[in-house]
């Protein structure tokens, strides 16, 4: 998908919101235990529901590894049901890889060309050419992570190396990567403050705004500081809305609390 195919989503669903599918098997509702599949069926009726109220959908590869081949043939089975039934949906892979170039051309084959994922999460500490294999896809994106919303943040991401933050000097460095237009940027919104400072330095990129819900992040906020002409915000909440309820109606509740969401949004814009 192209930068322009998820605006025009964007604009056309009034919603910038991304729904993260990351499922617990002791928080799913309980009938649905008795399915083949469980994690499927669970993905599969929070998709239905919600589909037209978001213009993402972010796995946590760590919720499907951690059930073994069984998890990895349902988040399997998940992006192919996205891709066949909303091929507009703007698809996530939330695996926060990056490792030395051949290895990470590996990672990026199994995310891009075999699940079909548009984009994937991945980590800068290894540098530029962690990254570049990621980049050279075409039409697929890389979300790096810049400023996140978890307290450990504080412990290397702020600290100042010659005087700026680290997470400046990523952002700044990150600009001269080769195929540098398909990069991402994962800033979390419990970090809102922020957000004026690195839209300085990356005035138009797409950023991956996780922790409005659940984590206590201040969508208003977030919008203030970081919203561009062309949107340029994807904001992820999870728990907030798969979980909204462990009954039958699960689904219903959930495209509720997704669509109080995207009314805020469509407000905002």
């Amino acid at each position: 998908m192209t930068t322009q195919e998820l605006i025009t989503q964007i604009r056309k669903k009034k919603s910038f919101l991304c729904i993260g599918l990351d499922v617990d098997l002791k928080k799913i509702p309980s009938h649905l235990l008795q399915e083949d599949d469980p994690i499927f069926e669970f993905n599969k009726a929070i998709i239905d529901a919600t589909h037209h109220l978001c213009v993402a959908y972010k796995p946590n590869t760590a919720f499907y590894e951690a059930y073994g081949l069984k998890g990895w043939k349902s988040l399997e089975k998940t992006i192919h049901y996205l891709n066949t039934n909303y091929p507009e949906i703007f698809t996530i892979a939330d695996a926060k890889r990056g490792d030395i170039g051949n290895t990470s051309t590996m990672y990026a084959k199994a995310f891009f060309e075999d699940l079909a994922f548009d984009s994937v999460t991945v980590a800068p500490y290894m540098g530029k050419d962690s990254i570049e294999p990621f980049l050279a896809f075409e039409n697929k994106h890389t979300i790096m992570l810049a400023l996140t919303s978890n307290e450990g943040a504080f412990d290397f991401q702020t600290k100042k190396v010659d005087n700026q933050e680290l997470y400046k000097q990523v952002l700044e460095t990150s600009k001269d990567w080769k195929n540098s237009e398909n990069l991402m940027y994962v800033v979390g919104a419990t970090k809102a403050e922020y957000f004026a400072e690195i839209r300085k330095i990356i005035p138009d990129s797409f950023l991956l705004v996780p922790g409005v819900g659940a984590q206590g992040g201040n969508l208003q906020d977030v919008c203030k500081y970081g919203l561009t002409s062309t949107i340029g915000l994807l904001i992820n909440s999870s728990r907030g809305i798969i979980y909204a309820s462990n009954d039958k109606d699960f689904a219903a509740n959930a495209a509720l609390k997704a669509e109080d969401l995207q009314k805020e949004m469509a407000n905002l814009l």
